[in-house]
């Protein structure tokens, strides 16, 4: 008999991709087989970095993990788990805030695909205070966050600052 591969999906925006992003990723990354990075895509909302940057990032920053693939796709989250042999869904917490959220949407996921489960990873206590929000509000003021993005995601900041973009949410 085959042995089945353990597959899971991590989504979000990831605008930008934070170290507690990434903290969820390697650890959820040593529990199955494979596991995508769902990036969301909204043609509506002008993000800090388009689509494709955004996809090049994540891929950046966990290449040194061999079984992570970055993935998009429009419509529900369960119909893309259903159509690519995807069980699990993983989602990263901060905080209680985070909990109850996490868990409605755990029960209507489950609600729509009964073989779908979701596993909540809470992010580590040094990052539990990061989102992609807080990052972009602060940024507006300049403030200092390499010790809250990947390395990469810094450079590209930089990068952006001096060609004049504007940098905020």
């Amino acid at each position: 008999m085959e042995k089945k591969i353990r597959k899971a999906i991590f989504a979000g925006s990831f605008d930008p991709i934070t170290n507690g992003h990434l903290d969820v990723i390697c650890r959820a990354s040593k529990l199955f087989d494979e596991l995508q990075i769902g990036v969301l895509y909204n043609p509506n909302k002008k993000g800090l970095f388009n689509f494709d940057e955004r996809v090049k990032l994540i891929e950046e920053c966990t290449s040194h993990l061999g079984n992570i693939k970055v993935v998009s796709f429009n419509g529900l989250l369960v119909d893309y788990c259903g159509d690519n042999g995807i069980d699990t869904l993983v989602r990263g917490i901060r905080s209680g805030a985070d909990v109850e959220y996490e868990l409605q949407m755990a029960h209507m996921n489950k609600e729509l695909n009964p073989n779908i489960e979701t596993i909540i990873l809470p992010t580590s206590t040094k990052y539990s205070f990061i989102s992609s929000s807080l990052i972009k509000e602060v940024l507006a003021f300049n403030a200092d966050i390499k010790n809250l993005v990947p390395d990469i995601v810094l450079k590209e900041l930089k990068r952006k600052a001096n060609r004049g973009e504007k940098i905020c949410m």
